[in-house]
C-alpha cells in the first residue's frame, strides 16, 4: 500500500509533467527522437521491379525462387530511463533533492514517450542493480515508473554506473535512446567508465543527465564543519572558515565536472547539465533544440 503522502506526490508530478510534456517538450521531443529508421518485416517472393539488392540469398537457395527481404519504417522506439538512486542523489542545499529532480525528470521524458507512442523502461541502479522495469506503453505503466522512481527504496548506498551500463545491454537488445539520470559520482570516473560508455553508446543512444547542486562547487563560510560522506558513510571535518581550504574545495569540483565533461566528449555521449536550484525544463528544452539543429 503506498503511504498517502507518496500517492500525493505521485499526483503532483504526474500533473506537472503531464503538462509539461504537452505543453513544452511535445514537438522537441518528437522532432528528436523519431525512430530508429527501418526494421525487417517479412521475406516474399521476388516480382519484377523489386530491388535485386534485397534478395535474401539464403531463403533463394533453399527455395529455389528468388526472394526479396521487406522492410518497413520503424515509426517507434524504446525509451530507457536509467535512473541513480545512490546515497549522494539523496541531497540538496537548495529548493529539491536530486532524487526528486530526477523522479520528475523521468516523469516528463516518460509522458512525451507516451506521446508518441515509444515504449518506456525503468533501470534502478546503485552499486548494483536495484530494479528493472521492462519497456512497455501506456499511461498506467508511465504512473507506475513515475511511482517506482519516486517510492523505490534501494538496499545499496554507493555508484557503479558500468555495472548499470551492462545490464543495459543485456536486456535491451533493441537500440533505445537510454537517459541516464546521476550526479555521476563514481569512484570510475575516467578509463573504466570510458569504456562502458563507448560500448553502450554504440549499442544506444546515450543521454547524460547530469544532477548537480551550487553547494557542491562553493563551499560555505561557516566555520567547522563535521561532514559525513553519504555513500561511504565516512566522517571528516572541514574548515570552511578557511580561504584556502574552500579554494582547494572549489578547485577539485570544477576539475571533478571538467573530467566528466571530457568524458562524455570523448564517447560521443550529449549531457544535460541540471541544478537543484533552478528549472530544469528550460536546460531540457534547450538540448532538443540543440540537438535538432545538429541532426538536420
Amino acid at each position: 500500500m503506498i503511504p498517502k503522502d507518496i500517492f500525493t506526490k505521485i499526483r503532483r508530478i504526474e500533473i506537472t509533467t503531464k503538462r509539461l510534456a504537452t505543453d513544452v517538450f511535445a514537438g522537441a521531443y518528437h522532432s528528436v527522437f523519431k525512430g530508429q529508421g527501418v526494421e525487417f518485416d517479412e521475406v516474399r517472393e521476388y516480382q519484377p521491379g523489386d530491388d535485386i539488392r534485397m534478395i535474401d540469398w539464403n531463403v533463394t537457395a533453399r527455395t529455389g525462387r528468388p526472394h526479396i527481404k521487406k522492410f518497413i519504417e520503424e515509426r517507434e522506439m524504446t525509451v530507457m530511463l536509467v535512473v541513480d538512486a545512490s546515497r549522494s542523489c539523496h541531497f540538496a542545499t537548495t529548493q529539491e533533492l536530486k532524487s526528486k529532480l530526477a523522479a520528475e525528470i523521468a516523469a516528463v521524458l516518460a509522458f512525451s514517450a507516451v506521446k508518441n507512442n515509444d515504449k518506456v523502461g525503468l533501470l534502478i541502479f546503485t552499486e548494483k542493480i536495484e530494479k528493472f522495469i521492462p519497456p512497455r506503453k501506456g499511461l498506467q505503466h508511465v504512473l507506475r515508473v513515475i511511482r517506482e522512481v519516486l517510492y523505490f527504496k534501494p538496499q545499496g548506498r554507493g555508484t557503479n554506473i558500468n555495472q548499470a551500463l551492462e545490464f543495459l545491454s543485456k536486456v535491451a537488445r533493441r537500440r533505445s535512446v537510454a537517459f541516464m539520470i546521476s550526479d555521476f559520482f563514481d569512484q570510475d570516473i575516467a578509463d573504466t567508465l570510458r569504456q562502458g560508455l563507448t560500448i553502450a553508446n554504440k549499442r544506444h543512444d546515450v543521454i547524460a543527465i547530469t544532477l548537480n547542486d551550487p553547494k557542491e562547487f562553493d563551499l560555505p563560510d561557516c566555520g567547522l564543519l563535521e561532514l559525513q560522506d553519504a555513500e561511504t558513510g565516512k566522517r571528516f571535518s572541514v574548515d570552511s572558515g578557511d580561504r584556502l581550504v574552500r579554494q582547494r574545495y572549489r578547485e577539485n569540483a570544477l576539475k571533478r565536472a571538467q573530467l566528466r565533461e571530457d568524458l562524455f566528449r570523448s564517447v560521443g555521449v550529449d549531457a544535460v547539465h541540471i541544478f537543484t536550484d533552478k528549472p530544469f525544463a528550460p536546460e531540457l528544452v534547450k538540448f532538443f533544440v540543440k540537438r535538432k539543429k545538429r541532426f538536420r
